[in-house]
């Protein structure tokens, strides 16, 4: 196993706006564990929730990845952890005169130990837009200017001013499964960082479902050592609790 964040898991797309209810939240669940000639366990785990006021659209998202592997060594086999990362966001939208317009806030923070950076983490504001949403499918953006914290394994700080634009589009391909494409990119002058979820979810029953995701993290300036392109790939089950 190997998961843009983008802060905005809206509701079905489906729904219409009789139907869109206030709060929901999904728990999303993997784990991967082998033995024999090959020694690893991998656990991933994400919690995301949307808020649907008549002012304002809300999403939270908290997500981590955690892997560990038998490796060869001097003194045998031993087991190294070889992915650890935290991320947490929020985005609040505020609607404007028209409901599809909209203004909003975005903090975010990760902590992943291969990354390259002790931390990075950011808060941007800016306009934000639903540009279509109907019974198959959504569309919606946002860009604004914002400010990136950051702090890599040397200790050197590496925060800046950014641009940030992020995009989320869903297309419901059958009353059970849906198709969804996530990206979201922070341009600074020293890193730019991308952050691309592509995924198919298939309803098991009314609350459970299967997804099949492919995440893409790129960092443009890594530390010497250090790959500019991260992949994940899982098979998760997620749980629908409203």
């Amino acid at each position: 196993m190997s998961r843009l964040y983008m802060a905005d898991n809206s509701s079905n797309p489906s729904d219409s706006g009789e139907n869109v209810k206030p709060f929901t939240m999904d728990g999303e669940f993997g784990l991967i564990k082998t033995t024999g000639n090959t020694e690893t366990t991998s656990i991933k785990a994400t919690l995301s929730a949307h808020q649907e006021l008549e002012q304002w659209s809300n999403d939270y998202i908290v997500e981590s990845l955690y892997k560990q592997d038998e490796v060869d060594s001097d003194d045998g086999q031993i087991t190294k952890t070889t992915a650890q990362k935290v991320f947490v966001s929020g985005q609040g939208n505020y609607k404007l005169t028209d409901p599809n317009h909209r203004i909003f806030a975005f903090a975010s923070y990760e902590d992943d130990r291969f990354s390259g950076y002790q931390y990075q983490g950011t808060l941007a504001t800016g306009w934000g837009q639903q540009v279509w949403k109907n019974d198959t499918s959504s569309f919606n953006y946002s860009v604004g200017p914002g400010y990136s914290f950051a702090k890599t394994e040397e200790g050197e700080d590496a925060s800046g001013f950014i641009v940030r634009g992020a995009m989320d589009y869903q297309w419901k391909i059958s009353p059970t499964a849906t198709f969804r494409q996530l990206i979201s990119t922070e341009i600074g002058s020293d890193n730019t960082k991308s952050k691309s979820e592509t995924s198919v979810a298939a309803k098991i029953n009314g609350s459970l479902a299967l997804k099949v995701s492919l995440l893409l993290n790129h960092n443009s300036d890594v530390v010497e050592g250090n790959e500019n392109l991260d992949t994940q790939t899982a098979v998760t089950l997620v749980y629908t609790f409203f």
